[in-house]
């Protein structure tokens, strides 16, 4: 009887050693985060489809992190998100005090290796999740009703007029894709270079400095929603899709509109950014149980009923992915074939200004 006593009180000992150790970590967790207010960096200007989902999200994260810290939003736009994701990788500190949303196009161009001021590696970052995988929304070009370029048969024919097509400051995001487009689609494009953000880009086209411009579908449906009725805008095609939106039944997608097989797989390969189009990070470097705490909270953030409710009112696309998910998607970059890469590579390295 004893010795069953002497086993008993052992079990127990070792099972109330074995909760503590395992729940020490949380708890550390929640000391570390408490009374501390965690920077959440925006890589574009204000008034951005970014930055909607960023200010949405900053209301309700900071709930399900352990110690519920404060979250603050601030705005580092510069070269297309690139300043932002350099801060992030060199400059922060690495104790999960600081978090981004980042460019999604940059998964691609640190990959490609074709832009010297890319200071990461994409795949490094510690992933949150991404907001949006696309699942729902649809990117665009669209041209304003009174522009000479009203069709792809206007924008394909040799010698044609160019449609002038509003883009961002430094060449990146819009502008690589008017380039892409030219190539892939033989589009006569020629981008308005050092808009700021979506909303400047808005104004160009209000203004007539602009025939048209690339943006999201719920970009549109959230700050522009008159622009989809019936000719107020012309939407020329559909990206990052593989099938048609049902909102855009009319409108050919980019895969369809593609020529050739390597003109297929230059659209391809850069859709696969979309598919985490609004990704969250940390720095790399930040210790695993912090990452995971974060990474937790995103998932827990993208299920809470008054975030959802409120991004249904802004109409905002939340279809997200996990860290994992984004992960997958870097590794599809990766895994895209050699002769597409090379062919992106040249095209974005020898973009130069226009």
């Amino acid at each position: 009887m004893q010795w069953m006593l002497r086993t008993t009180y052992g079990l127990i000992a070792a099972w109330f050693m074995l909760s503590s150790a395992s729940a020490q970590p949380a708890a550390s967790v929640a000391e570390h985060f408490r009374g501390k207010t965690i920077k959440l960096m925006i890589a574009t200007g204000t008034g951005g489809a970014y930055g909607g989902y960023a200010l949405v999200f900053a209301q309700h994260f900071g709930k399900h992190v352990p110690g519920e810290p404060a979250i603050t939003p601030e705005y580092r736009p510069g070269a297309g998100g690139v300043v932002a994701a350099n801060y992030l990788y060199n400059v922060a500190p690495k104790d999960g005090t600081t978090i981004a949303v980042i460019a999604h196009d940059l998964a691609l161009h640190s990959h490609l290796g074709h832009n010297p001021n890319i200071q990461f590696d994409f795949q490094k970052f510690i992933w949150l999740g991404s907001s949006s995988s696309f699942a729902d929304d649809a990117y665009l070009l669209i041209v304003r009703p009174d522009a000479v370029v009203k069709s792809v048969e206007d924008a394909r024919r040799p010698g044609g007029p160019p449609l002038l097509v509003a883009a961002s400051t430094g060449g990146a995001g819009t502008g690589d894709t008017t380039t892409l487009i030219r190539e892939a689609l033989g589009f006569n494009l020629k981008p308005v270079t050092g808009y700021r953000g979506s909303s400047d880009m808005f104004l160009a086209i209000d203004r007539n400095e602009a025939d048209g411009r690339f943006t999201a579908l719920s970009v549109l449906q959230a700050t522009r929603p008159g622009w989809l009725k019936q000719g107020a805008m012309r939407v020329l095609f559909q990206f990052a899709r593989a099938t048609r939106h049902p909102l855009l039944a009319d409108v050919p997608t980019a895969r369809e509109l593609a020529q050739s097989d390597i003109a297929r797989a230059l659209i391809e390969l850069a859709e696969i950014p979309y598919f985490i189009d609004r990704p969250f990070a940390a720095p790399p470097g930040l210790p695993a149980d912090r990452a995971k705490a974060l990474q937790d909270a995103f998932v827990a953030t993208h299920q809470d009923a008054r975030y959802l409710d409120e991004a249904r009112k802004l109409m905002i696309d939340v279809s997200p992915v996990d860290a994992e998910g984004v992960r997958r998607a870097i590794e599809r970059i990766q895994a895209a074939p050699a002769a597409a890469l090379d062919h992106m590579r040249k095209l974005l390295a020898n973009r130069g200004s226009e």
